[in-house]
């Protein structure tokens, strides 16, 4: 992996901004991605993004911080946070911004518990695809406290499917309508493709229920969008 999304960070922070992320996927065309909108404060989130933030209590793991907005936020709160990412660059920004306790780590590779636990800008993309939300969702579930919770958000993305007439078009061949290729390129490199997965709100309850974990709908947004609470 060339992290190109940590060069990003990295250059926004150090001032070196001249072209923002370009992002696509196999279903969609390319797209900016703004880097602003990763150094965002709280009044410029969305609100499920906020409703989490404000939910989040005890002993919080921010999951893929990124440039650390989540953690600093907490922090300024007063609570105790602990952030993990798989970008070298992620880190070296979020700890330049003030993120306290911050390792590169993957979520796979995370023991430590906690009382809550944040996945956020579409949490479920860290699964990858289908048939390893089973195997995530019993890690997550091995780092909760007693009374512990996952704020976790994603999307349905069965309507980028629809045709003019509001049917349902997808390959039978194919797999899950929300697994994902996802392409990040940025100043001219191209980052290896990688998998991300939008997982729909039933299929998140169906995966909770077989493993025991409570899931609850809290919100949902204006795109498609949801934020669900996990709990033992």
């Amino acid at each position: 992996m060339k992290d190109l999304f940590g060069k990003a960070l990295l250059d926004y922070q150090n001032n070196n901004y001249t072209e923002d992320l370009m992002t696509s996927t196999n279903i969609s065309d390319e797209d900016e991605l703004p880097l602003p909108y990763l150094f965002r404060d709280y009044n410029d989130m969305p609100k499920l993004e906020q409703q989490a933030l404000n939910l989040a209590k005890g002993k919080i793991l921010d999951v893929g911080c990124g440039s650390g907005s989540h953690s600093l936020y907490l922090q300024s709160k007063g609570l105790s946070v602990k952030a993990i990412d798989v970008s070298a660059g992620a880190v070296a920004v979020s700890k330049a911004r003030g993120v306290i306790t911050i390792e590169e780590k993957a979520l796979l590779d995370e023991t430590d518990t906690f009382d809550t636990i944040l996945l956020l800008m579409n949490g479920t993309g860290i699964f990858q695809t289908l048939d390893q939300v089973s195997t995530y969702l019993l890690h997550l579930k091995s780092l909760l406290n007693k009374g512990g919770q996952i704020l976790i958000d994603s999307s349905d993305i069965k309507y980028m499917y629809l045709d003019e007439d509001g049917g349902f078009w997808q390959d039978m061949n194919a797999n899950y309508y929300g697994e994902l290729d996802y392409f990040l390129s940025y100043k001219g490199e191209k980052e290896a493709a990688m998998k991300w997965l939008y997982l729909d709100y039933k299929l998140l309850l169906d995966a909770c229920t077989a493993i025991d974990l409570k899931c609850e709908m809290l919100a949902e947004g204006e795109h498609y969008d949801y934020l669900a609470k996990l709990s033992i």
